[in-house]
Formats: C-alpha cells, sequence, structure tokens
C-alpha cells in the first residue's frame, strides 16, 4: 500500500524496458501523478506496462517552477513518483533540487532502486579496485575538460564518467592527452539496447578503435578509467613475472596476460600494464642493438 503525501523516486530502464521492477511498477500504477522529464517518452514507457497515470513536466528548464507544483500535490495529500527519461532521478539526471524542496519541507522520499548506467557498465568492466568515483559529465569545452582531467589525474579510484555521442571522440583525446596513452579504459556504449558495446583497452587502443568505426561513435557512453595507482597496489612476485615473461616469449600480449592471470589470480589489468613494460624495453633494447 502506497504512503500518502510521498514522493516516490523511482529508477526506470536504461535501455531494455524489461529492465523495471515489479515493485516499480506498482508504484507507478497506484501514485496519483508521475512526474517525468519528457512526459512523451515516459508515457510510451507506462503504456508498454498498461499504466495510465497522470504525467506532468520535471526538466532541467522548469526544475524549480515544477517543484512547487509538486509541494502543492503532496499537500494535498497525494502521492507522486518522479522518474526521467533512462535511469536513476537525480544522478546525472535533473530532480535533485525536488528531492531537497520535498525533504526541507518535512515530507517522505522514497527512493526505489533500479537501472543506472554507471553501476551497470562498473558490473561489467572487470576492474577489481573496490573504490570508485562518478564524476558524471565532464565539462563540453576542451580547455575546461583538460583541467578537470588534470585535477583527477592522479586519483588511485576508478573513475566514472557520461559522454554524449557528439562529444566522444573530443573528450577520449583530451583524456589521452592528460592520461597518457597506457591507461587502461572501459568504454561502454548503448547498454541494455541493440548495439550494447563494452570494450577495455589502454587508451590510446580505444582512440583508434573509435576513430576507424564511425557506429561506435553512436549512443550513450559511460566511460571507466582506470585509478593512477592501480598498477602498483598489488606486487607481482617473482614467480608471477617469470610466468608472464615466458608465455609473453611464446605468445601474444594479451592471450600472455589472460593465461597468466588464470595460472597465478593476480589482477589482469596489473599484469597488462607490467607486460606493456616488458614490451617497451624489449623493443627500445631492439632499436639500439
Amino acid at each position: 500500500m502506497l504512503k500518502k503525501n510521498a514522493l516516490y523516486v523511482v529508477a526506470t530502464p536504461i535501455g531494455n524496458l524489461d529492465d523495471i521492477s515489479l515493485r516499480a511498477l506498482d508504484v507507478l500504477a497506484h501514485v496519483d501523478v508521475v512526474a517525468a522529464e519528457h512526459t512523451q517518452n515516459s508515457r510510451n514507457f507506462l503504456s508498454k506496462h498498461g499504466i495510465k497515470t497522470q504525467l506532468i513536466h520535471v526538466h532541467q528548464h522548469n526544475e524549480r517552477s515544477s517543484t512547487d507544483t509538486i509541494l502543492s500535490l503532496l499537500n494535498d495529500g497525494r502521492s507522486v513518483a518522479l522518474i526521467t527519461d533512462a535511469g536513476t532521478p537525480c544522478v546525472s539526471d535533473p530532480g535533485a533540487l525536488v528531492v531537497h524542496q520535498v525533504r526541507a519541507q518535512g515530507f517522505t522520499v522514497i527512493p526505489i532502486p533500479g537501472a543506472n548506467a554507471a553501476i551497470c557498465a562498473l558490473s561489467a568492466s572487470g576492474f577489481t579496485d573496490p573504490h570508485f568515483l562518478f564524476y558524471g559529465f565532464l565539462p563540453a569545452r576542451s580547455s575546461l575538460r583538460k583541467s578537470e582531467l588534470t585535477a583527477l589525474k592522479s586519483l588511485p579510484y576508478t573513475l566514472i564518467f557520461h559522454e554524449a555521442p557528439h562529444r566522444i571522440i573530443e573528450c577520449i583525446t583530451d583524456m589521452l592527452s592528460i592520461f597518457g596513452s597506457d591507461r587502461i579504459v572501459t568504454i561502454a556504449r548503448e547498454l541494455t539496447k541493440l548495439f550494447e558495446t563494452i570494450k577495455t583497452a589502454p587508451l590510446e587502443e580505444i582512440s583508434i578503435w573509435l576513430q576507424s568505426d564511425s557506429n561506435q561513435q553512436k549512443g550513450e557512453f559511460v566511460l571507466l578509467v582506470e585509478g593512477a595507482e592501480l598498477q602498483e597496489k598489488t606486487l607481482l612476485s617473482e614467480q608471477t613475472q617469470h610466468t608472464l615473461k615466458c608465455l609473453l616469449a611464446e605468445l601474444p600480449l594479451r592471450q600472455a596476460v589472460k593465461l597468466t592471470a588464470e595460472i597465478t589470480a593476480e589482477n589482469k589489468n596489473t599484469l597488462y600494464q607490467f607486460a606493456l613494460e616488458i614490451k617497451k624495453n624489449h623493443d627500445a633494447k631492439g632499436n639500439t642493438d
């Protein structure tokens, strides 16, 4: 049974419309009003599930005025669900001001958890560091973006960013100039949708891959960048180093890293960084001989 005078913050799918909980559907069907970022998009989603609840607009350009509307509804004893076009409200999406004002006025705010693009990408990245920093969208201007990336460069946590398709090449180019060519990145595109793509590689390889295929530049992006000190957190034993060097002598780098990780249970990213150093040293010697 729903609570009256309450705001429900409801997460919706980020792509696949079936990624919605039974609890969320129940709330959306029984609240008095659903406050949506774009009512047409939300109406299509709700219709798929047979929900005909009244919709009102709440987006970044009318958030202050719509907050007054929601407060009025709550004062009248009505329940409201807050949703965005995709994912969890207030996380790189409108809604934080609404929630802040509703709580300030003493009304109950009830979160209904669900899809979140950043966590979705992190879960599939293979990054093993238990700590991460969610940044969201970087500045649109290159100079400001580089300034922010410089401030984040030395942090020892996985860094998570959102990026729009029309800025993805510029963003990766700036990351390459600030973080360097060897920093490992996972790029997650169109999560839960038909053309979902998740790729992990050094920044230089990611840059080349993106620029060589315009199809990979489309859709919504989540970028995960390994922490600055990730490769230093686990010191490889002499036995592990010996195993990797032996395999590198016989196999391509990626296959050698994969087999070494399976044999030793060491972190794959750490092994990858060490393998790159071995390759660099070998190439340098080859060039001077």
